[in-house]
């Protein structure tokens, strides 16, 4: 045993051989880790002031404040909705050219005999623009002149549950931080009572594939930036209500101390992850306020609530797009909304059909209520799904597909009424004007005013970006 002085924040009297060689090496630990660490990232805030980001002044003129990601889970056919072919409809049924598919990566169609499959709904011109869209999405259609139709977006991940994490880390390796981490490291939030990057999950009309929480994680980036997902029916975050005979006095004197011990215990080991903790507690504390008031739509118009279509507490889509809005409001930055229906391997038509009535109203809802309130300038808004539907049958179904799909964009320095990029004439391939999914992020950046070469984290030896070493912005599709 090895008698020590007293600390201030332990017992007097003998210590271990260990507890000695462990207080004696606190004052490397933090060392090392400020050497890792960029400034801002290391130095604790201490006072549970609000996240400001690292970026400071924006590297470009900032054209948007905050972003809405509709997530259309399970990869929505492009050829049913946005990308109108008639050569593939005039060769449905005989079998596709091999030189079209000859040595390309196929998901479950592989060593099949591949035939070609029309498009199995109507398109038509909408709007001042005249863009085509298909008629099962006739409201999106009535906000064709606000939104910019990408139709040459491709990726590299065919399977779902990687794809997802493609489109949202740049990387089919798990464990990378979210773009809404990766946003909330940058710039911070707006919002001091709500988490700056909340999730939101509905289902219907297909197979549901299972969404899993590293798609909003922070990786490597402190544990304060990590999404929040909150639940689309009942209490939206679990244990929000202080228990019975619990004022919220008390539930404050019991957050306060639990912080005094975590900053003691910062303050000793240098440990970033007990900032997270102290701002978590705190957070949560404040949102026992801010979420009863957020959640409450009794406030809403009846007019609002037929626009969007939804029912209060249903837990919809629907009703998600107005909890997204009612965030936006409230200066969230990043607001990811799940709609798990859209994996169609068979019976295409229909679950198309079924599955795009469950989102079409509350999406294009949510693009003119926000114009209507002035919001939609500084609010970007995305729709779009991890890849694609292959124009070869699969029965009556479309197989997975990442040469070539389409997403849509709109508000946040985005030019309505446009169409950029093409895929051939039987959607297989993109023809002209390709966006990869690390070009969608360095564009995304780019409108927040960050130049995506410039956000990085230092991890394991190299510094660390969304875009990894790729990406350009298409600047075609800004206004």
């Amino acid at each position: 045993m090895i008698p020590l002085p007293d600390h201030p924040d332990s017992g007097a009297g003998p210590a271990t051989r260990r507890t000695f060689l462990g207080r004696s090496l606190c004052g490397v630990g933090p060392l090392a880790l400020g050497s890792l660490l960029p400034p801002a990232a290391a130095a604790p805030a201490g006072d549970g002031a609000r996240w400001s980001g690292v970026v400071g002044e924006p590297h470009l003129p900032q054209r948007c404040k905050r972003i809405i990601f509709l997530c259309m889970a399970g990869g929505p056919s492009h050829l049913e909705t946005f990308d109108h072919k008639p050569k593939l409809a005039e060769m449905d049924g005989q079998p596709m050219p091999e030189s079209v598919t000859e040595g390309q990566q196929i998901a479950q169609l592989q060593g099949r005999s591949l035939k070609c499959m029309g498009p199995q709904h109507p398109f038509r011109r909408w709007g001042a623009s005249g863009q085509r869209i298909s008629e099962i999405l006739p409201h999106t259609g009535s906000i064709a002149d606000d939104i910019c139709i990408v139709r040459s977006m491709h990726t590299e991940q065919i399977n779902h549950d990687p794809a997802h994490t493609f489109m949202n880390t740049g990387s089919g390796i798990p464990g990378r931080p979210s773009m809404g981490s990766w946003l909330l490291y940058g710039l911070g939030s707006e919002c001091q009572d709500l988490p700056g990057f909340v999730v939101m999950t509905s289902v219907g009309g297909g197979q549901s594939q299972p969404i899993a929480a590293r798609q909003w994680h922070s990786g490597f980036l402190p544990g304060q930036f990590q999404g929040v997902r909150f639940r689309s029916s009942g209490d939206p975050v679990l244990y929000i209500g202080n228990p019975d005979g619990v004022s919220r006095e008390q539930q404050g004197e019991v957050v306060d101390a639990v912080a005094r011990f975590n900053r003691l215990g910062q303050g000793r080991f240098g440990d970033p992850e007990l900032e997270t903790r102290i701002r978590q507690y705190e957070m949560a504390f404040r949102m026992q306020m801010s979420v009863p008031e957020l959640t409450d739509l009794s406030a809403e118009p009846q007019h609002v609530l037929d626009l969007y279509g939804a029912k209060p507490g249903d837990g919809s889509f629907a009703s998600n797009c107005l909890l997204a809005r009612r965030l936006a409001e409230r200066g969230v930055r990043f607001i990811q909304l799940y709609h798990r229906g859209w994996d169609h391997h068979g019976g295409v038509k229909k679950g198309t059909e079924y599955t795009a009535g469950l989102v079409d109203r509350a999406s294009a809802a949510l693009v003119a209520d926000l114009k209507q309130r002035g919001m939609l300038d500084d609010t970007l808004v995305v729709w779009g799904g991890e890849f694609g539907r292959t124009p070869m049958a699969q029965g009556d179904g479309r197989d997975h597909h990442i040469k070539g799909f389409s997403m849509w964009m709109a508000g946040g320095g985005v030019r309505g009424g446009i169409t950029h990029g093409s895929t051939d004439e039987l959607g297989y391939n993109v023809e002209s004007d390709g966006v990869h999914v690390h070009d969608l992020h360095a564009t995304i950046l780019h409108l927040f005013g960050i130049d995506h070469r410039r956000l990085t984290y230092p991890f394991q030896g190299r510094d660390f970006r969304l875009t990894d070493v790729h990406g350009k912005v298409v600047n075609a599709v800004l206004s």
